[in-house]
């Protein structure tokens, strides 16, 4: 793991670092990449963590005078699914960002963190990349801008260089005349990777197609545009015929193999199956017809707010945590008390809390981001603490199951858990019942579909989930 931290609190600082510690150092923001693979072993080698999430105005979303949409760098997917100006003026990339992982995922994960992942399937890549995206790299030399469709190289390989941190990432609006969306087929519906998905962008003169865009992921080793496909749709209309053959031709650019996931024969014909539908949608205009009108984000509102995140700490220069140096110490804010831990710099949250505060209510049912056992609130947002460095807690405000109850009382959610029979073996509950009092913090009277995708990042072994949908509706008609 690494031995230097640093909470950095300006994009100089953290250029600063970079050019210091060349390889040796990663910036972190989400980390649910990053941070699982130094915990197998995949990432070695690197010495210094640089936390760039307090680097004030980096997760803004703004609509400039030209029309071009600027995400910075802490745009977490989120934050885009729920974005006005994304939904409307990027719609493809706010349905990407709403099926990534899960709501305690989505809070943490960034849009660049995706990007500078380069994985094949990731999610936010073609439909920025239909949307000619490009992205701004910031080291002590100045910056330097890069198409994205240019920024790969090969499988989880970028030209982005060792000194340079994303800062911005940026792309036209979409325009009257045009119309797109994305498609994502997994093994599930949360916490999915993707078997095959793509973006489709159309510009129309009336009903003639002017220009198409087709992105395909996860079926060669980096996103790729669908160019026949693309050209046959350039004149024409958009009818079955049309359709049918720019799906065929889809299939040209696709070079998919077989994994554990899926077999090479399946990922081809689902390239088809897959434009054909996005096609579809689009000649019908029923693309956003699924789309929720306010997206469940496990986020505080109102009462959780006003109870134990209305004062955060705030860091006003670099901060570093070096393992081994004792007087340092990570001060934090756990169920309304204040800590200060002398050791634990290189753990995960959840052992930090488990292991040095003594909170074994939060559980490690997988230690990856896969069950949410682990789920606690950091800074007024549910996340996996699994996969937060026990760094992140320096300065910040964290409810863990066992801060929940009032004045002594069980939490609503908790006494409906316990008259629905919710709670069987009861390892994953601590998860379900984070996620569930947030969601009635967050929505007042949230319907079955909201709770459903409330708890799409947590798994049970034992109750197939009625009882524990049952105990949500529950409490949510006595909110």
């Amino acid at each position: 793991m690494w031995r230097n931290y640093h909470s950095v609190v300006s994009v100089d600082e953290t250029c600063r670092i970079l050019a210091e510690e060349s390889t040796n150092a990663r910036i972190i923001a989400g980390g649910t990449d990053l941070f699982l693979e130094m915990e197998r072993g995949i990432r070695k080698g690197i010495r210094t963590l640089i936390d760039i999430t307090r680097i004030k105005g980096l997760d803004q979303i703004r609509l400039d005078e030209n029309g071009v949409i600027h995400l910075g760098s802490l745009v977490t997917h989120g934050d885009c699914a729920a974005s006005k100006i994304i939904i409307e003026q990027a719609f493809p990339l706010a349905k990407a960002c709403l099926q990534v992982g899960a709501p305690q995922i989505r809070n943490r994960g960034t849009v660049a963190g995706n990007l500078i992942t380069a994985s094949p399937a990731n999610d936010t890549i073609p439909p920025l990349i239909a949307m000619d995206a490009l992205v701004v790299l910031q080291s002590i030399h100045g910056q330097r801008e890069l198409r994205l469709s240019d920024f790969y190289s090969g499988v989880r390989q970028t030209l982005m260089k060792p000194e340079e941190i994303m800062v911005e990432i940026k792309f036209p609006a979409l325009k009257n005349n045009q119309h797109a969306t994305f498609l994502k087929l997994g093994l599930r519906k949360a916490q999915a990777i993707s078997l095959v998905n793509c973006a489709v962008l159309l510009s129309f003169d009336e009903d003639r197609i002017i220009d198409a865009k087709i992105t395909l992921g996860a079926v060669t080793p980096i996103i790729v545009n669908a160019r026949d496909a693309e050209e046959h749709l350039r004149g024409r209309i958009l009818e079955e015929e049309t359709i049918q053959r720019a799906a065929e031709l889809s299939k040209l650019a696709a070079r998919p193999i077989d994994d554990i996931r899926s077999s090479r024969k399946y990922r081809l014909e689902m390239v088809r199956v897959c434009v054909k539908r996005a096609l579809d949608t689009l000649s019908n205009h029923t693309e956003r017809i699924d789309y929720p009108k306010h997206p469940v984000l496990l986020r505080a509102n109102s009462g959780l707010h006003k109870r134990y995140f209305n004062n955060p700490f705030e860091l006003n220069s670099n901060v570093q945590h070096t393992t081994g140096i004792k007087e340092q110490a990570i001060e934090t804010t756990i169920n309304g008390k204040q800590y200060q831990f002398h050791s634990g710099f290189n753990k995960s949250l959840l052992h930090l809390l488990r292991e040095e505060a003594g909170m074994i209510g939060s559980k490690e049912g997988c230690g990856e981001g896969e069950c949410g056992a682990c789920t606690v609130f950091l800074d007024g947002m549910a996340v996996m603490s699994c996969l937060v460095p026990a760094v992140r807690a320096h300065r910040a405000q964290i409810v863990t199951i066992e801060g929940i109850m009032n004045n002594g009382e069980l939490h609503p959610i908790q006494q409906a858990f316990i008259d629905n029979g919710a709670v069987q073996c009861g390892y994953c509950t601590p998860g379900f019942i984070m996620s569930s009092v947030m969601l009635l913090d967050e929505i007042k009277k949230p319907g079955r579909e909201d709770i459903k995708e409330a708890i799409s990042g947590n798994l049970c072994r034992c109750t197939g989930y009625y009882s524990i949908v049952a105990a949500i509706e529950q409490a949510a008609q006595n909110n």
